[in-house]
């Protein structure tokens, strides 16, 4: 019998109970990163969904070293996908409305899967719009707050209109 050594170490995660959107924000910022830039990546974004996707690649990291005797020093995320959950990707709770009426929340699920490898990916990811995540810190969140505040300008006065100065002038 054969043996074929492995490129990869998957992970998966599934019915995650959060929208496939906020954890796909998160997965195209982390992807075709090393492991340990995901990794500080996660743990200090200020982003709900980066908690299990933290957790996942750790297990994918994992399953690198245990499984498939892969070294964990400088391991890329070479696959990362987010798929959107069962029967059609929702459970359905009601809502109560006005006049004895109800409405449907769709509680959204996802599947995530994660793959890493010692070589980085054959292309480097694009950058998407909204594929950021921020790093929090205790200083960026002060100048936030301190620039969220409401500036008290007075109120300046309009322009004046070419009829206006047009008219002025030849009075």
């Amino acid at each position: 019998m054969q043996t074929q050594e492995r490129t990869e170490a998957v992970a998966h995660l599934k019915f995650a109970r959060m929208g496939p959107r906020k954890l796909r924000r998160v997965a195209d910022a982390i992807r075709g990163k090393t492991v340990r830039e995901a990794l500080v990546l996660l743990q200090f974004a200020g982003v709900f969904a980066a908690e299990p996707l933290q957790k996942l690649l750790k297990s994918a990291v994992a399953n690198a070293e245990n499984n498939h005797n892969m070294s964990t020093d400088g391991l890329f995320v070479t696959r990362i996908t987010v798929d959107g959950g069962p029967g059609g990707g929702f459970t359905k709770r009601l809502d109560p409305r006005a006049q004895g009426r109800a409405a449907f929340k769709r509680k959204r699920m996802s599947h995530v899967t994660i793959a890493v490898g010692a070589t980085p990916p054959k292309h480097q990811p694009r950058q998407r719009a909204g594929a950021s995540i921020e790093l929090s810190t205790r200083d960026t969140r002060v100048v936030k707050a301190a620039s969220a505040k409401p500036s008290t300008t007075s109120r300046r006065k309009k322009p004046a209109t070419a009829k206006a100065v047009a008219a002025g002038a030849s009075e």
